[in-house]
């Protein structure tokens, strides 16, 4: 429920304030109460919503749908890591970038695309990784920061990938090289070397698989990987600052985005087939 009285501790300076003050009397930020929502929107991202199960959750049910979308194409043999692999068709429907999707001008694909998957093994080496790493960086950088890390490098791996080669991708690898990169960044403020060593070690690995393997969006990974560092250098960590509210309001708007880029791909791709 919104609180209408009483007091909240400011986000941006931990002074205790009143819950309708227009501004902070001790480090002017605008409305730390938000007109009585701060602490609802608070409680949502920081303690009742998941936001790494929630990632995990939209990308298993996104790639049952695009198996459904497009049956015929499961069938189709496309090597051992587009095992169980959605047709074209479908992804372009729940938001791939690039392609056709980038040439008209579909911005909102650089996020949907991150929860798109090419096969039964992506999907099951992607969620390993975010299942793995998604707890750390929520636990170092606040939930609300972590899930705008991993949104933010996702989308610009994909930009990197979209200005440079131009080519139809998917996949959350991007931003889990972000997360990696942000991890990275903590370890070195931190003075944690054997932290750093370690994730430098996997990073490494992951980039020289990713020159190995076929199909791999390299592109995509060294972006994701530049958009968590930058990212996690701007952001602060949660023992040194709470999140703010805004941050807390950028997550959900991420969570917008994302919801209606697909209901925006779907619209059109199916509007496209249906006048074709």
């Amino acid at each position: 429920m919104r609180q209408t009285q009483g007091s909240l501790v400011c986000a941006h300076c931990g002074n205790l304030v009143g819950i309708n003050e227009p501004t902070c009397p001790f480090c002017g930020a605008w409305r730390p109460g938000l007109y009585g929502w701060a602490p609802v929107l608070q409680r949502l991202v920081g303690r009742q919503l998941d936001l790494f199960s929630l990632i995990v959750a939209t990308c298993v049910t996104l790639y049952a749908i695009a198996l459904l979308l497009e049956p015929d194409a499961i069938m189709q043999p496309r090597g051992m890591l587009s095992f169980l692999s959605p047709g074209t068709r479908a992804l372009y429907q729940l938001g791939m970038t690039g392609g056709v999707a980038w040439q008209l001008g579909w911005w909102w694909t650089l996020f949907t695309a991150i929860y798109l998957h090419g096969g039964v093994l992506h999907i099951l080496f992607n969620v390993m990784w975010i299942r793995n790493l998604g707890p750390t960086v929520s636990d170092v950088f606040g939930p609300g920061r972590a899930f705008v890390l991993f949104n933010v490098a996702g989308a610009f791996g994909f930009l990197i990938s979209n200005m440079m080669s131009g080519t139809p991708t998917i996949g959350a690898s991007g931003s889990i090289f972000g997360l990696l990169g942000a991890l990275i960044v903590y370890g070195r403020r931190r003075g944690s070397s054997m932290m750093s060593q370690q994730l430098w070690q996997w990073a490494i690995v992951l980039f020289v698989f990713g020159f190995l393997m076929p199909g791999i969006n390299n592109w995509a990974h060294a972006g994701g990987f530049a958009g968590g560092w930058v990212g996690a250098y701007l952001m602060g960590f949660i023992d040194e600052q709470r999140e703010s509210t805004a941050m807390v309001l950028l997550a959900l708007a991420f969570i917008a985005i994302t919801a209606v880029g697909i209901i925006l791909s779907f619209t059109k791709v199916t509007g496209m087939l249906l006048a074709g």
